[in-house]
């Protein structure tokens, strides 16, 4: 079975936007993930295919990787019981907390998750940070979830702007980077619920996922 789907190259799907890890500028793909994969692909004497994964859920990606429709997914993607089952990963990369932001202006006392009682949470289809709010909904911690489509993280925080909604989560280091220009949004470490970002890739590539 050959290595990759077209000769000598490498086909990599990631969804973006998901600063500072994935992200489009003046229609390239960079990033921290971006630029792991030309590391790879310098390893194997492959040339890097960037393509941008456009479905709502994000979870869809990895049915995508199954299908052979791309060689690898790099996206800070998470280690969950259910995508194993679908694709392998390599070893981890990195790893740290979800994170919620939260309208300096409206909800100027909420400095923790205690504080978010009665909140409405915005989550992307697909996102493990959904993990997190569905505990939170269970115990009480907030009032409801809505739920955007993965690439709609800018209307969730249109929305978290507009008081619409009273918190995004998403990992930490992706919603810090997303607020960074949004001057009544702050972004705070939820302290809990470690998430390992992955490169991940299809059964059986390992040669691929040694590298990763």
């Amino acid at each position: 079975m050959p290595l990759t789907l077209k000769p000598h190259i490498l086909t990599v799907a990631s969804a973006y936007p998901d600063p500072p890890f994935d992200l489009m500028e003046n229609g390239s793909a960079t990033g921290f993930d971006i630029k792991l994969m030309r590391a790879i692909c310098a390893q194997l004497e492959l040339r890097l295919q960037p393509v941008r994964y456009s479905g709502d859920d994000f979870n869809g990606i990895f049915d995508d990787l199954a299908k052979r429709t791309c060689d690898a997914v790099i996206s800070g993607t998470t280690i969950t019981p259910e995508r194993s089952r679908i694709v392998q990963f390599s070893l981890p990369y990195l790893e740290f907390n979800q994170g919620v932001a939260v309208n300096r202006q409206l909800t100027p006392n909420v400095s923790s998750i205690a504080g978010l009682r009665g909140l409405i949470a915005g989550i992307q289809s697909g996102n493990t940070s959904d993990l997190l709010a569905r505990r939170l909904l269970a115990e009480g911690g907030i009032a409801d979830i809505k739920y955007y489509p993965y690439h709609g993280i800018t209307s969730a925080l249109d929305d978290l702007e507009a008081g619409t909604i009273g918190l995004v989560i998403k990992l930490f280091p992706v919603i810090s980077w997303l607020v960074r220009e949004r001057p009544k949004i702050v972004g705070r470490d939820a302290g809990a619920d470690p998430g390992e970002a992955r490169n991940c890739l299809c059964q059986g590539q390992r040669r691929l996922a040694r590298c990763g």
